[in-house]
């Protein structure tokens, strides 16, 4: 069996950056064991299989693999394969909406077109939901190899999900951000501790206090998930807009748009837009997005079985 891939790289315009991405467009045949055994052999943080749509709303279904277990959403997978079928010309250009069949329902995508292809995509993701919170702080600050003053004063340590829940700590500094270390034997303590789940833990800090431009610097740590560390990730990056919403880090008006940046210190700088829209005090929309850029496209041999 012979199986085309396209190697993107996700959330960034430039090569060698941002978040590597295995799209498979003609996967017909695979199983469930074989999918996840060829994500694990491409090692990258998640590979996509590409198949028809099973309902009438969607235009696909899209399966997403990390190298240790399939996942019902993941922002990068989906605005690299959006790219990946822009260019085998499954969405037609011009095209400006997309739907994805995925693991958590319809996901829509809206594109943005310019002389030489698609530019941009944006994928929407559900509305916030918020939950538990770590309730000490030093023995949290302890599993990051931080100190206490480096967690930022008053903001919780708190479980947020846009369809996939993220463990977010805000931190006081740049510095802290990069310093922090998990310790996962004291870090899955906190979490018992606190009644929460040992999730993949996003750090991130705000320039100024306030999240606009290109002002919050993040990283993304899941040890217990088999990464260590992940140089972009969008289906964090929707929960992180709508934590800052929550607890006033982002400017006033019905509309916070902001860039963060993730993957700095592993020399592969990814720029995640982040879109989140407020009605009457509430979240009313959240979307994130970004450019991806194609680096390689090759064969997958796999010897029958």
């Amino acid at each position: 069996m012979s199986l085309r891939y396209l190697h993107y790289d996700v959330f960034t315009d430039r090569p060698l950056e941002g978040n590597q991405l295995a799209v498979f467009p003609e996967p017909a045949g695979l199983t469930d064991d074989l999918m996840q055994r060829i994500a694990r052999e491409m090692n990258f943080s998640e590979s996509t299989f590409i198949f028809p749509p099973e309902r009438p709303d969607t235009d696909v279904r899209m399966r997403i693999f990390t190298p240790g277990e399939e996942l019902p959403m993941a922002g990068h997978p989906t605005i690299g394969s959006t790219f990946a079928l822009a260019h085998e010309g499954v969405i037609a250009r011009g095209r400006t909406q997309f739907v994805f069949g995925l693991g958590v329902g319809p996901t829509p995508v809206s594109l943005e077109w310019r002389g030489d292809g698609l530019d941009f995509a944006w994928m929407t993701q559900g509305l916030p939901v918020f939950g538990a919170r770590i309730a000490g702080r030093e023995a949290f600050a302890a599993a990051l190899g931080v100190d206490v003053p480096d967690l930022l004063a008053g903001a919780p340590i708190e479980v947020v999900s846009c369809g996939v829940p993220f463990l977010f700590a805000p931190l006081a500094s740049r510095g802290a951000v990069d310093r922090a270390a998990i310790n996962r034997p004291a870090y899955a303590a906190c979490c018992r501790a606190s009644a929460v789940d040992e999730l993949p833990l996003f750090l991130f800090t705000v320039d100024g206090g306030r999240a606009e431009a290109e002002s919050v610097y993040s990283r993304m740590l899941a040890p217990g998930f088999g990464i260590a560390e992940d140089p972009a990730t969008g289906g964090a990056s929707g929960p992180l807009g709508c934590y800052l919403a929550q607890h006033g880090l982002l400017p006033a008006g019905r509309l916070g748009h902001f860039i963060s940046w993730q993957g700095v210190a592993m020399q592969r700088p990814s720029r995640i837009h982040i879109s989140i829209g407020r009605e009457g005090g509430r979240i009313a929309s959240v979307r994130v997005g970004g450019r991806s850029v194609l680096v390689g496209e090759g064969t997958l041999r796999i010897p029958p079985s």
